[in-house]
């Protein structure tokens, strides 16, 4: 790492992570610069990126506060690294691919300096190509079912819904995008910050977990609005994101749910992710079964270390929070009872 010690302690320090992202930093950066408050800071951490971003912040934002990290092992380790040097009542943790709008801030930080509960908080996000609809993750508040399955308040596995306004109350949720997240930097560091597990892909919701099961509130505040481009670096739908959060959400479920039936909840996962994996086969989706296969066959090979990791976990748990669990399957719901709204799940 250089040219960033520990700086002094400011309100918020907007943190950009970026990894061969010049030219969206060229793009994205700017408007986060005209929109800063009087109380914020901005960073850049510099993944190791070969594109020459590093030079490239130097030369054109010299008002910026550069982390360059010598090595890239993955998203997590972006904020791991770099956190510690940064110190700041809130961070706003964002992706170097994400647009934001006039206003984008003081809402999230009124909103939680007005309860000391609140750990974590985002905007409404919204898709940067098709900005009348919501973005895949994240959206306007997101949640889990009983079996560990992630769906928002805007879009259902493969349905994303038109922002249309019917979701623009401030609510609590289970967990928070990383595209955009504000947390305290004290909630951060308390509940051990990024697992490096993850690498990529559900490290938000495990982090959000973490923070519900120390007791925080989880929140969305739609009157904050940001554009995500989404699949910069591991395309929606691929390979690699499948078995990432095939794999990641049965880490996640051993790790830190807490409830006395975990291991019914969990072969009842299990069975449903091979359910998942039949029908790819029998599509022909060859990409697909193999994408969930190793993620399977990774998690059982890692279940002692897995194990080992619910046992550290738990040791931070204080008052559980559960608000925005869903107590029933979201795969029945959307699959079978074809409800493709959040609206239409009756909650």
């Amino acid at each position: 790492m250089s040219d960033t010690s520990i700086t002094p302690i400011s309100k918020l320090a907007i943190v950009v992570l970026s990894y061969n992202g010049k030219d969206l930093l060229g793009k994205f950066l700017p408007p986060i610069l005209e929109t800063r408050t009087d109380y914020s800071k901005v960073f850049v951490v510099d993944n190791a990126s070969t594109d020459g971003t590093y030079e490239y912040l130097q030369e054109n934002f010299k008002e910026v506060n550069i982390i360059r990290l010598p090595v890239n092992r993955g998203f997590t380790n972006g904020y791991v690294e770099s956190l510690p040097f940064i110190e700041a009542e809130y961070y706003v943790l964002i992706s170097s691919d994400v647009e934001v709008s006039p206003g984008w801030i003081n809402p999230v930080i009124e909103l939680m300096d007005s309860d000391k509960t609140i750990g974590i908080c985002q905007p409404k996000i919204k898709s940067y190509n098709q900005k009348t609809h919501f973005e895949y993750s994240g959206a306007a508040g997101a949640y889990i079912d009983r079996y560990g399955y992630p769906f928002c308040r805007g879009r259902i596995f493969f349905t994303v819904e038109e922002d249309t306004g019917q979701y623009q109350d401030n609510r609590e949720v289970f967990w928070c995008s990383g595209a955009c997240m504000f947390i305290r930097s004290e909630v951060y560091h308390g509940i051990g910050g990024f697992d490096n597990e993850y690498y990529a892909h559900m490290e938000d919701i495990d982090l959000s977990w973490r923070a519900k099961n120390a007791g925080y509130k989880v929140m969305v505040c739609p009157q904050a609005e940001v554009f995500h481009v989404g699949g910069h670096i591991i395309s929606y739908g691929s390979p690699a994101k499948i078995f990432r959060n095939y794999k990641n959400g049965l880490i996640m479920m051993v790790k830190n749910m807490t409830t006395d039936n975990i291991w019914g909840r969990l072969i009842f996962r299990l069975i449903l992710d091979n359910v998942a994996a039949i029908r790819a086969l029998a599509t022909g989706n060859i990409s697909e079964y193999k994408a969930i296969f190793k993620a399977h066959w990774q998690f059982y090979g890692g279940l002692r270390h897995w194990l080992r990791k619910r046992k550290q976990a738990k040791l931070a748990v204080n008052n559980p929070n559960r608000t925005g669990i869903y107590n029933h399957s979201i795969v029945w719901q959307y699959f079978i009872a074809k409800k493709d709204s959040f609206n239409k799940l009756g909650w």
